[in-house]
């Protein structure tokens, strides 16, 4: 059982047992995690733990036989649940819980109760109730009674299967016995129960002499052991499953009667057989039922010859009761192994797989009795004879009637297949795959497939089915559909290895990227995106047609929140915060997306592309921060000839922009050239060796995973550093070029005052217009661009302030990534550091960080 599926049981049956507060699942979780063997629920620890839950009962009886009526139910998982039951029993936090949340379901259920309360009213205590009254009251409580506790008679059950199965398989009605068969009770091989005919009265049996006695019991014996009453014992009515009982003339001699009693529970035993068999033949209760009934008529086949034979020796006058007890003792083990299967199968309502599942199981639990295993392995190979055919065509063909999706029922899989159940699914969707493409195909290894009790025989024909589905499969996909290729193009354009599409590609688009998403038109996205690949060297990319533009309801960093808050505490803090009021620009929003047909489909799915478009849109957001970046070195470059250079605040902002440039660049090679290239080429390698479709499934997950993890976009903690060192360079691009705005404008004020200077003495009039245009234009310029302005006095403080905030991420950043490549072994993000801090102008600090940080743990 895997980590997902123990946390996830602890927790449903936390939930079912209404437990709240507390540790939660976890405690519970680690301590199944530290003792995990896969021997907790033998037979010894089940009872033991089936006698602890009996003595911490209040009603040991009740929950014995509830226990023992769950097991000839064959309850799957029985043994293991009572065995969790006894350890909680064990735990006294948890039985407080569990009693306070019991006191309060049943008062939430008190106060239900006297909100629908019936209609029957009981008469005062104080006063005598009539004989009239009392009637009433016990016919009322006797059709309720009976109204609850009545089983559904079969018929009404064989309507209900007929017509569920009609209802998912129209086209395909089962077939219906007419009603004759079960209205003439006299044609089943069963005792028919009517009133005893008036006729001439009889001689009491106890009577007779003891001979006399002895003989007309065994002949009465004979008619009894084949469903027919006899004169001195008669057969009782049932109802619902129980088991038939007799009635022996009470006159009968007392050591006559000893022996008829033996020989009795062998007539119930072939009453109960009788009846199932009947019942079970129905097409309704499907193949395997109908299957095992014929395995039993055929077993019921060499009894009634027995009966014959018995018969024929009591016509000839030398079968004593005796010879009759002699002759009945080896078969009535037989009887009575078919009847409790019988009564199993009809009381757990078992069809199909679970049908297999409870002959299996009994077939095990014989072990040590030879001749009992045996007829439990007959009916167990006879009854999966259907399963096993269907089964066949599934692995061997692909081929399979069902009107839905193919998919596991876990309650109708044969235990003995469970393991399997995955390996036998997948089998034969991969061949359906194929077929559903065109292409036939039948596994050259097909055999048979028997049920036995060696195990390893059909498992090897399951795993000789499954690798050769699989290596057909890829081999289709290799071949002929070009998977390999179909992932090269994908790196092209969600991991940005065509780097002249990308420039191609921001240059045209950067004006309408900077628009709010919802004043983007798509289709001039996707013509801009078709100019960029046939610029570009992206034109030789067959696949190239399938790329498109997707435009995102979040941006990346919200996106990877929401996904590694599921299942946290932080889910619906970020699932019930309001929405931002800013809305998205189309940078933020934007991603690729990819057609991917079927049954490339299988690999590239929707989950494997929103990992890649999370990857993607990480990598061309601090693409774009470098854009700007650079934006503000040359707009700095430009600003060197105007005065304000020689501020001090201009050399800071400078080697701050520098530092922030160093910082995304180097952000972007690792993440390019020491995360996804390598993790590619792994990959590719992986995939050349791949044996099967589960293979490549797995190298291409371990891939996108390893990518994720590498890129630090699966860590919150490290995403909301990165992004917050994301939003202070951005913010300071944006200070920057306000920053060169106001030193043209203040450059403009300057030649304008100089212009006035000069203009007085100019000496044509042509100048003097054109000087005084030049003035007009300056002036409106600077007054739209007042609050710019405005803002000098604050240059310094700003960039101080910038310089502050970025150095302290960073180190917050570099020290968190050291802690998690020593504490977690992530080796591969330590090569930040090792580029970022690759004059150790950051060592000093960290190191003395790390002493801090062990100084307050140590107090």
């Amino acid at each position: 059982m895997s980590e997902f599926r123990i946390h996830h049981d602890v927790n449903e049956l936390l939930g079912l047992l209404n437990v709240r507060g507390g540790d939660g699942a976890e405690v519970y979780i680690d301590l199944l995690q530290k003792n995990r063997t896969p021997y907790v629920t033998t037979t010894v620890s089940a009872h033991s733990a089936k006698v602890k839950m009996a003595e911490h009962s209040k009603t040991p009886e009740d929950f014995l036989r509830k226990y023992d009526e769950l097991k000839s139910k064959n309850a799957r998982n029985l043994d293991p649940l009572v065995y969790l039951l006894s350890k909680l029993t064990e735990d006294k936090e948890t039985l407080k819980f569990l009693q306070q949340n019991a006191k309060e379901r049943s008062e939430m259920s008190a106060n239900a109760a006297s909100s629908t309360t019936t209609s029957y009213s009981i008469p005062a205590t104080s006063s005598k109730m009539s004989m009239q009254e009392l009637e009433e009251l016990r016919k009322k409580l006797g059709n309720v009674t009976a109204s609850s506790n009545v089983p559904q008679s079969s018929e009404v059950i064989r309507k209900m299967l007929r017509d569920r199965h009609n209802k998912k398989n129209p086209t395909q009605p089962n077939p219906v016995f007419p009603n004759w068969v079960y209205d003439r009770p006299a044609l089943i091989g069963d005792f028919v129960t009517s009133p005893t005919p008036v006729g001439d009265p009889v001689v009491a049996i106890g009577t007779m002499p003891l001979a006399a006695q002895e003989q007309a019991l065994v002949e009465d014996l004979l008619y009894v052991l084949i469903g027919v009453d006899g004169r001195d014992i008669t057969a009782q009515p049932v109802l619902g499953r129980q088991s038939r009982s007799f009635i022996v003339d009470p006159s009968l001699d007392m050591s006559i009667k000893e022996l008829v009693n033996r020989i009795l529970p062998v007539a119930s035993c072939y009453s109960t057989i009788t009846r199932f068999t009947e019942e079970k033949s129905s097409f309704e209760y499907g193949q395997v039922n109908h299957a095992l009934t014929a395995a039993m008529r055929t077993l019921m086949k060499e009894y009634l010859i027995l009966v014959t034979q018995l018969e024929h020796l009591h016509r000839q006058g030398t079968l004593s009761l005796q010879k009759l007890w002699f002759y009945i003792q080896p078969t009535m083990r037989t009887m009575e192994i078919l009847a409790s299967i019988a009564t199993s199968v009809d009381k757990g309502e078992c069809m199909g797989g679970s049908t297999l599942s409870l002959l299996h199981d009994r077939t095990f639990n014989y072990t040590g009795d030879s001749q009992a295993q045996e007829l439990c392995l007959y009916l167990t190979k006879a009854a999966s004879v259907p399963y096993f055919e269907i089964l066949e065509k599934w692995i061997y063909r692909g081929i399979i009637k069902d009107p839905y999706r193919y998919t596991i029922v876990q309650h109708r899989i044969p235990s003995f297949l469970q393991k399997m159940a995955d390996k036998i699914l997948n089998t034969g969707k991969y061949l359906n795959v194929v077929r559903e493409c065109g292409r036939d195909v039948t596994c050259p290894d097909a055999k048979e497939v028997l049920y036995t009790l060696k195990e390893r025989a059909y498992v090897e024909q399951i795993e000789k089915a499954y690798y050769y589905a699989s290596k057909v499969l890829l081999d289709f996909l290799m071949e002929e559909k070009e998977l390999v290729s179909r992932l090269r193009s994908i790196k092209h354009y969600f991991l940005m290895d065509k780097g002249d599409f990308f420039v191609h590609f921001m240059d045209l688009t950067e004006e309408e990227l900077k628009k709010p998403v919802d004043d983007i038109i798509p289709p001039r996205l996707e013509a801009l995106l078709e100019l960029a690949l046939r610029m570009s060297t992206a034109n030789t990319d067959p696949f190239k047609d399938d790329l498109k533009i997707d435009l995102m309801p979040h941006d990346v960093i919200t996106q990877l929140l929401r996904v590694l808050a599921i299942d946290t505490k932080q889910e619906k803090a970020i699932i019930n915060a309001e929405p931002t009021e800013v809305s998205l620009s189309g940078l933020e929003a934007f991603s690729f997306d990819y057609i991917v047909k079927w049954p490339l489909s299988l690999i590239i799915n929707r989950k494997a592309l929103t990992r890649y478009q999370m990857l993607f849109r990480h990598m061309f957001y601090c693409k774009h921060v470098e854009r700007l970046l650079c934006n503000v070195w040359i707009s700095n470059k430009a600003s060197k000839q105007y005065s304000l250079h020689s501020a001090k605040w201009f050399a800071a902002a400078f080697a701050l922009r520098q530092r922030m440039l160093n910082f995304v660049q180097n952000i972007q090679y690792y993440m390019m050239f020491e995360v996804n290239e390598p993790t590619w080429h792994i990959m590719e390698n992986n995939l050349k060796s791949a044996s099967n479709i589960d293979d490549v499934l797995c190298h291409h997950t371990s891939f996108l995973d390893n990518c994720l993890k590498d890129c630090m976009l699966t860590n919150p903690e490290l995403l909301r550093i990165f992004s917050k060192l994301m939003s202070v360079c951005v913010m300071f691009t944006n200070c920057m070029q306000r920053f060169t705005h106001s030193m043209r404008i203040d450059s403009e004020m300057k030649r304008l005052t100089f212009g006035n200077a000069t203009m007085e003495g100019s000496s044509t009039s042509a100048e003097r217009t054109e000087e005084a245009e030049k003035k007009r234009l300056t002036s409106k310029f600077i007054a739209e661009h007042v609050d710019a302005l405005q803002s000098d006095s604050g240059f310094e403080a700003t960039i101080s302030k910038f310089d502050s905030n970025f150095s302290t991420l960073l180190l917050d950043l570099l020290d968190k990534l050291s802690i998690y490549s020593t504490n977690d072994c992530e080796h591969s993000m330590i090569n930040i550091i090792y580029r970022l801090d690759f004059n150790g102008f950051y060592t000093e600090r960290l190191e003395k960080m790390a002493i801090e940080r062990s100084q307050k743990t140590a107090a």
